[in-house]
């Protein structure tokens, strides 16, 4: 049946964190695209930290660096031009750390896996596949609102590419919600702002229930 024991209907929300886990939720979409059903049973998205569509090994480089080293990595700290009074939510964020150099093992590991993905993504079927997925994110994606969660001063993921895929997913009509957080690092969004990014997340998901509603009376 199409919903709990009680007659309530099920409802699917996802969270992404980084590209990697946005181009996860793009495969699951690719994966559900002949089960319609469960595809209008989702009623939103948040991507925290990702919607770069472009097929970049320097980005699947940092990300996965930022990953295997987490807070050993320079590039788990903000970038330097939005350190110093770029951000504040009246004293419900932790402290803005000073960026951080990347050290001889962090140059070496990003030197090795730059080159990795730019064997990898270069692959055919490699190439082929991320196409299809980011055709689907960038052209298929359920009517159901979306909210993007990033930062000026990520240095994983590049702010342009974000706030250019937003630009057109609104262009297609598309709900879209975006904050962008200044100065908090990659994928940290959430404990360095945690009143603003909760916020955020309360705003974004009664937005959700009321478009369920006005779809289902529409």
């Amino acid at each position: 049946g199409g919903g709990e024991g009680d007659g309530r209907e099920r409802r699917l929300f996802f969270h992404t964190f980084s590209n990697t886990g946005w181009f996860t939720y793009g495969a699951i979409l690719e994966n559900l695209k002949a089960r319609n059903d469960v595809i209008q049973r989702i009623k939103g998205c948040v991507i925290d930290s990702g919607g770069d569509p472009e097929i970049n090994p320097q980005v699947w480089a940092a990300g996965f660096c930022a990953a295997l080293l987490k807070k050993r990595s320079s590039l788990t700290y903000a970038s330097v031009e939005f350190i110093e009074g770029k951000a504040s939510d009246g004293g419900n964020s932790r402290p803005i750390t000073p960026e951080a150099k990347p050290d001889f093992v962090e140059s070496v590991l990003l030197a090795i896996l730059e080159k990795f993905f730019t064997l990898i993504l270069g692959l055919p079927d490699v190439n082929r596949r991320l196409n299809k997925i980011i055709s689907i994110l960038s052209n298929s994606q359920p009517p159901c609102p979306q909210l993007y969660l990033y930062s000026s001063a990520d240095q994983v993921i590049p702010v342009r590419s974000v706030e250019l895929f937003i630009q057109g997913q609104r262009s297609l009509g598309r709900e879209v919600s975006a904050y962008n957080f200044a100065s908090s690092p990659h994928v940290d969004h959430f404990r360095t702002f945690p009143h603003i990014y909760s916020a955020k997340l309360v705003e974004y998901l009664k937005e959700c229930c009321s478009a369920t509603v006005k779809q289902r009376y529409a």
